[in-house]
């Protein structure tokens, strides 16, 4: 049977069925092409494909199909803002004085109040405050790792009326990353780089933002930030995995 033959309705099968053999044509071909193609290539189509979301909306029984494209600098806000309440200010008292100093920041990782913080700030024997928004909290020294961090819990309000107030982090994995992905440091000033592949992440720490986080850009805690020269980003699968059971609570 010649084309001219058909009526109507197997012309636009036939139609059809050419359209669906075209677009399967094309989407292995496309499959093919991504995974030949270098990373220089690939990264920066996966950056715009991840960062515009169709939105799915009902308006009076119909749905409609929306295209939001989701900005990068938005999507550091919110991750940062996801995070804000898990994140406490250190402060140490200064021997034989009424004064403090900085002893960096921690990151809450239990619900039973534990903050880890940097172990060469914070290595016991001395007296610590916790800090966040909802006030400021007497802190007992749990423990140290010799990974390079402490732990510090939170105790009763120096006020002593107020309670801590604070959100567990989501815990991300570094190793899952892929080189290209941006990753986000909370220290001061707030710093953002490309992850290059390789787990070792050297930061730029100082006193005040040691024990800062360390995001992707979802804003899940890939780790921390420590003063070690050697060592300056400890995995948040490290600390957690070092969370004493009598004071673990629950964590994420």
């Amino acid at each position: 049977m010649e084309i001219k033959d058909l009526n109507k309705v197997q012309l636009i099968l036939l139609a059809l069925l050419l359209s669906f053999v075209t677009s399967l044509a094309t989407g292995i071909t496309t499959v093919t092409l991504m995974q030949q193609a270098p990373t220089s290539v690939t990264v920066p189509i996966n950056r715009v494909v991840r960062e515009t979301v169709e939105k799915i909306v009902s308006v009076e029984g119909k749905t409609t199909v929306q295209t939001v494209v989701v900005k990068e600098e938005d999507l550091v806000v919110d991750a940062i803002s996801k995070n804000q309440t898990a994140i406490f200010k250190v402060n140490k008292e200064v021997s034989g004085t009424s004064s403090e100093v900085s002893a960096g920041q921690g990151v809450v990782v239990s619900s039973a109040g534990l903050v880890a913080v940097d172990a060469m700030l914070v290595p016991g024997g001395e007296t610590y405050f916790l800090e966040n928004a909802s006030g400021k909290f007497k802190a007992e020294f749990v423990s140290a790792n010799e990974a390079g961090f402490s732990f510090l819990k939170v105790g009763d309000s120096v006020e002593g009326t107020t309670k801590a107030v604070f959100n567990l982090p989501t815990l991300g994995d570094i190793t899952k990353m892929k080189a290209g992905q941006k990753i986000i440091f909370l220290g001061n000033p707030i710093a953002s780089f490309i992850y290059e592949g390789k787990p070792e992440i050297k930061l730029d720490v100082t006193n005040t933002n040691a024990g800062g986080l360390v995001l992707n850009l979802d804003g899940d805690v890939l780790g921390m930030a420590t003063l070690d020269v050697e060592s300056s980003f400890i995995p948040i699968n490290t600390i957690s995995k070092a969370i004493p059971v009598s004071t673990s609570g629950s964590s994420q």
